[in-house]
């Protein structure tokens, strides 16, 4: 059976002491599930993985199913492909902050298409100085005084959108695409 490699991303864990999974613990329970070459990033529930799988629903139910079972809480898992981060990283949303300040440039993931109406109801907060633009499943930030400083958080676009959603910075993005483009 061909491999194909993902990347999926947790959302939620190891932030402020909560859904505590050590990396070198999430990289057994994905290869407790078959999955080959599993590879962690940073502490934030970023891995890149090989699998036969087609389904990427049913891939993302069993690595949620395994990890509740044996953590007892629900983690959300996003998978996309490493032609997905690709096409990311060649967009043309805020290029040149990109290639000046990658700090100031963040990636919101949506796990679900927002609701058209929610869109159309979205509105930056006063003050804010972040922009962002929607690009299918994604959400691209410039945050020139920095993610910290914005009202733009995940929880944000989560509330207002009725999503689940989960964020990575720039620095992160590229090196998931990077892991995912070596095999």
């Amino acid at each position: 059976m061909p491999m194909n490699t993902y990347i999926s991303m947790l959302r939620g864990i190891n932030v402020s002491g909560q859904k505590k999974i050590r990396m070198a613990d999430l990289k057994s329970l994905y290869e407790s599930l078959g999955l080959a070459n599993v590879q962690t990033y940073v502490q934030s529930g970023n891995v890149v993985f090989d699998s036969g799988e087609q389904n990427l629903e049913k891939l993302k139910e069993s690595i949620e199913s395994q990890i509740e079972s044996a953590y007892g809480f629900s983690v959300p898992v996003l998978i996309r492909t490493g032609n997905d981060f690709r096409h990311l990283i060649g967009s043309r949303h805020f290029r040149k902050e990109r290639s000046k300040n990658p700090s100031k440039v963040m990636v919101t993931f949506m796990y679900d298409s927002p609701d058209q109406s929610k869109l159309g109801e979205l509105s930056i907060p006063e003050n804010e100085t972040c922009e962002f633009v929607i690009a299918d499943h994604e959400i691209f930030l410039f945050c020139p005084d920095g993610y910290g400083q914005s009202k733009l958080s995940n929880n944000f676009f989560e509330k207002k959108l009725d999503i689940v959603a989960t964020t990575r910075n720039w620095k992160t993005v590229v090196a998931l695409y990077e892991l995912s483009s070596e095999r």
